[in-house]
């Protein structure tokens, strides 16, 4: 039996190689990329298992390659978190953490993804937020890009910028880039900066569709303050919205730090009235970006460039939209925040239509997606190539996965770390001198019991750690940070 299902594994790897060439060999010998960026997607998607989102175009996606339910970001931060995918490092090796450190400043000679296919004679191009963006200030700007990693670039801007004046802000105290704020837009999708993004990026993919092409399309929602045209929020009558459940002694077994320090009172202390406007308005985001998504799918169909165009679609982290007694945004190591979307399309791959289970990271892009088009990075890289779960999403991966995040602390930074494997997540917080997690994903996938100071489990528990100590650095780094922009 064994020798018979090694047998239909290997006929299933070499049926794909001649499949996945012959679709190239359709248009050119090298298969164009699209490489597509959403800010601050967490799973709110129907084919994520999500009832009251409405998004057909992402679904539509999930059909065509292979979903990962188990994907996870290497920070919960946007800047640290982009900045590791475009290099395919861990944020220990790039030294960044904060919003303002830029990945060149501790590695100069880095070559990036984007940068492996420019040198590979790929037109190179970036649409809209790759790297990091101050959202919304810093639209229409270059922002905190990487010039090494493009040919072109296009920074739109649309009527949101000009609009700010109109966004209602729950918390007057703060910027609308971090509090609870939202619009229901007047106008078309294409008078939105992403709208205007998609536009670009559909003239850039019949421009150069007939070169090999790389090319960057980075969405600016749904990161606050949510923006989109008023259909969006019809979408979700405020009846259809709710408030995660939470035990009411939830937080009692959850160490302070592990609280993001920008959201530690339950709720930001609005009204449940407010906060279901707030998701509304985060719901109504993601469906407008859903209706941009499906507009880039629609251009590379109708330019024939299906069969040969590698697309990859990733959200920079999760995002916590109320969950444990109200914890809003991002900054956290639990489920919510360090689990993201992540798709691949690989014209031809056994697995397209298939939803994977196993645990994967951020930094496995880069090396599949290089692997996908027979390049070879020249950096050493700690990610593995998932091309075996595109063509067999089922695999037995018994892949981990590492998410940390540095916290300013009470003057004293913290540095948090959590590792993921199939049944466990293990998070220590300076080292477990802050406390200690750890949930059964299996039987508490909510992440409600903490077992960490249960007896019973000191020997998972260890385990766990010495795989957090092999991989993650538990102390805070001594190169420069901006505690103010963690």
């Amino acid at each position: 039996m064994l020798f018979f299902k090694l047998h239909i594994r290997l006929l299933t790897l070499l049926i794909f190689v001649p499949i996945f060439l012959s679709s190239q060999e359709k248009n050119s010998a090298k298969p164009n990329v699209l490489f597509i960026a959403v800010d601050d997607l967490t799973t709110s998607l129907a084919s994520y298992g999500d009832s009251v989102a409405k998004t057909p175009n992402f679904d539509r996606l999930s059909k065509m390659g292979v979903q990962f339910n188990k994907a996870y970001c290497q920070i919960p931060l946007c800047n640290p978190s982009r900045a590791s995918v475009m290099t395919g490092l861990r944020p220990d090796a790039i030294k960044v953490y904060d919003l303002d450190a830029h990945f060149r400043d501790e590695v100069p000679n880095i070559t990036t993804l984007p940068q492996l296919f420019k040198d590979q004679g790929y037109w190179v191009g970036r649409v809209g937020k790759l790297y990091h963006y101050n959202v919304p200030a810093a639209i229409g700007t270059n922002g905190h890009d990487d010039p090494a990693s493009w040919q072109e670039v296009f920074n739109p801007k649309g009527r949101d910028k000009d609009e700010e004046h109109l966004i209602t802000n729950a918390e007057p105290h703060r910027k609308i880039s971090a509090a609870l704020s939202w619009l229901r837009a007047e106008g078309e999708d294409n008078e939105q900066t992403d709208g205007m993004i998609t536009v670009e990026a559909i003239k850039q993919i019949e421009k150069h569709k007939k070169d090999p092409f790389f090319l960057g399309v980075g969405f600016f929602r749904p990161h606050t303050p949510y923006v989109a045209p008023k259909k969006y929020f019809d979408l979700y009558p405020i009846d259809s919205i709710s408030i995660p459940y939470a035990p009411e002694d939830d937080r009692a077994d959850i160490p302070f730090a592990a609280l993001a320090h920008n959201c530690k009172v339950a709720h930001y202390g609005l009204p449940e009235s407010v906060c279901l406007e707030a998701k509304q308005a985060y719901y109504a985001t993601v469906s407008f970006i859903d209706a941009q998504v499906g507009l880039l799918l629609d251009a590379l169909e109708e330019n024939k460039l299906m069969d040969n165009t590698i697309i990859v679609l990733w959200s920079d982290h999760g995002y916590h939209l109320g969950e444990h007694q109200g914890i809003w945004q991002k900054r956290c190591l639990f489920e919510e925040s360090a689990k993201a979307p992540m798709f691949i399309y690989a014209p031809g791959a056994a697995g397209n239509g298939t939803k994977c289970d196993e645990i994967v990271e951020f930094i496995d892009i880069y090396p599949t997606v290089a692997k996908l088009c027979n390049l070879t990075p020249p950096n050493k890289q700690p990610g593995k190539n998932l091309t075996p779960l595109l063509e067999e999403p089922n695999l037995n991966w018994e892949g981990h996965a590492y998410t940390q995040v540095l916290r300013p602390g009470n003057g004293n930074p913290v540095m948090g770390r959590s590792v993921r494997t199939n049944k466990w997540r293990y998070t220590d917080w300076n080292e477990d001198k802050e406390g200690e997690e750890l949930y059964d994903q299996i039987q508490d996938p909510k992440e409600f019991n903490n077992l960490a100071r249960d007896v019973n489990y000191k020997q998972i528990k260890s385990e766990l750690k010495a795989l957090l100590e092999e991989n993650v650095s538990g102390k805070v780094p001594t190169t420069p940070f901006n505690p103010d922009r963690l």
